[in-house]
């Protein structure tokens, strides 16, 4: 398995300096749209300044599916239920539970086992015989980040290729030159044992000789920049692609201008092309969207993910100001054994100020905002995972999808709220949805101004679900506190 940036036998030297440039997945001087310089504490516990710090992090769709996909370097098992709608509803349904039963060839198992998985996934079981079937189908399949799809449909494309051919046969859209890096690395590491096939990168500053001739099979690549080559430049015959993937769909239509140009390329492709598209979330638009692009599709789903607050015991602490916040936090943090804790704070100014009071009274402390590079933020997780800093302070960056099973407490030191200043009660719910994950029960403080405490009352309200008031100079009833 090759990876190139550009072909032609006459820059071999060339392409095997690019290539090991691609077996690291970002580039160090790339970030994500959105994402500005980093902004840490200096070793001196002083802040950069920056003129942001006052603002809330928006979560950028691109970002988060890239960090799900630098935490998750191993399979992780969805708690969903899979629901399979089939086009043809009479077809039986077939499952897997082993990758042998997929029939592959000897040098894709062996990609499969060296990557380390040894049985599909949940979302495997159910996808892989239909994308693998003959003859092919279309599949429309929502999956949350970790749980295997990049593999399935990798899999499905290495199984397509004919080594033969030497002309493009299989083509990847991904919304971002990060996400198609990261893509290429699990063709180029599934495929390491099938010497016949590339892969070769539609992306940004990726400039082609004219004239070339592209022999590689597999062209994973940007939405605009693909238009270009195949339209514009005439590299790509279309019309020749056998499977056609559109990934992080909903990170496609977030984008503007990719859904557009993501349809024109689908409109060139031949009615006899397999077609597989896939995203993390289903809201209207992706539905609409995904109908549009994929015909007559097989569709797998996920039933939504039931977020309850039966197993979270709720407190709230009235408080005067910030301060008092801290000191209230300091007599919780000092009156009750906790594994690990996560922070929500509204406004980066907020986190910093936190991280450097509690860096200063000698905990150990990360800051996770959005300021940082996405390689930066998964780093701090991870680091935060193996126990290395005992509290993550953030903002509404981390609010959903970054699991870490030690989490028994989670606070709010600002409540979410939105624009209209009102309560964000979907953030609430997975904020504090951080603890009691995998059955467990789990620890949740607000920390209140006084003026702020009607907004507490309609969240309690709203869930319908009890927040007690607690007295932080009160140690013995902090200390009584259970699990």
């Amino acid at each position: 398995m090759a990876s190139l940036l550009w072909g032609g036998d006459a820059g071999a030297a060339k392409s095997e300096r690019l290539s090991s440039h691609f077996s690291n997945p970002i580039h160090p001087r790339k970030n994500l749209r959105g994402i500005k310089s980093t902004t840490v504490p200096n070793i001196d516990g002083s802040l950069n300044n920056t003129e942001e710090e006052d603002e809330e992090d928006v979560v950028d769709l691109a970002a988060n599916s890239l960090l799900n996909k630098l935490i998750r370097q191993s399979l992780v098992e969805s708690s969903h239920r899979v629901e399979v709608l089939q086009k043809d509803p009479s077809s039986p349904l077939y499952s897997v539970k082993t990758f042998e039963e997929l029939r592959l060839k000897e040098e894709l198992l062996k990609g499969i086992y060296a990557m380390g998985f040894n049985r599909p996934s949940k979302i495997q079981e159910m996808a892989l015989p239909m994308m693998l079937a003959h003859p092919p189908q279309n599949l429309i399949a929502q999956s949350q980040s970790g749980t295997g799809k990049t593999a399935a449909f990798v899999l499905a494309m290495l199984s397509r290729v004919n080594v033969l051919e030497l002309f493009p046969q299989c083509l990847c859209l991904a919304p971002t030159y990060e996400l198609a890096l990261q893509t290429g690395r699990v063709v180029e590491r599934m495929g390491k044992f099938c010497v016949d096939v590339q892969v070769m990168y539609a992306i940004r500053g990726n400039r082609i000789p004219r004239g070339t001739d592209i022999t590689k099979q597999i062209i994973i690549g940007t939405p605009g920049t693909v238009l270009d080559w195949c339209f514009k430049r005439k590299l790509i015959d279309l019309t020749k692609i056998r499977v056609f993937v559109l990934d992080e769909a909903d990170v496609m239509i977030d984008t503007q201008g990719f859904s557009d140009q993501s349809i024109r390329i689908q409109r060139a492709l031949s009615s006899e092309c397999q077609m597989l598209l896939f995203s993390a979330t289903f809201e209207d638009s992706v539905w609409q969207f995904a109908e549009r692009i994929i015909p007559d599709p097989n569709v797998i789903k996920l039933r939504k993910e039931e977020l309850t607050l039966n197993n979270i015991r709720q407190y709230y602490v009235l408080c005067g100001n910030r301060k008092d916040k801290y000191q209230a936090l300091c007599n919780i943090y000092g009156g009750i054994t906790i594994g690990q804790a996560i922070i929500f704070c509204q406004t980066r100014r907020n986190a910093k100020w936190l991280t450097v009071e509690m860096m200063q009274d000698g905990h150990q402390v990360s800051l996770l905002s959005g300021e940082l590079t996405v390689e930066q933020r998964a780093s701090i997780i991870q680091r935060f995972r193996d126990g290395k800093e005992k509290v993550l302070i953030t903002t509404n960056v981390c609010a959903r999808g970054i699991d870490v099973k030690q989490v028994t407490i989670v606070v709010n030191f600002d409540l979410p709220v939105n624009q209209a200043q009102e309560p964000d009660y979907e953030t609430y719910l997975h904020r504090i949805g951080r603890t009691g994950r995998f059955g467990k029960k789990g620890l949740a403080f607000n920390m209140i101004e006084v003026d702020k405490l009607p907004l507490l009352m309609k969240i309690q309200d709203h869930f319908n679900n009890s927040i007690k008031q607690l007295d932080p100079e009160d140690m013995d009833e902090i200390e009584k506190i259970e699990y």
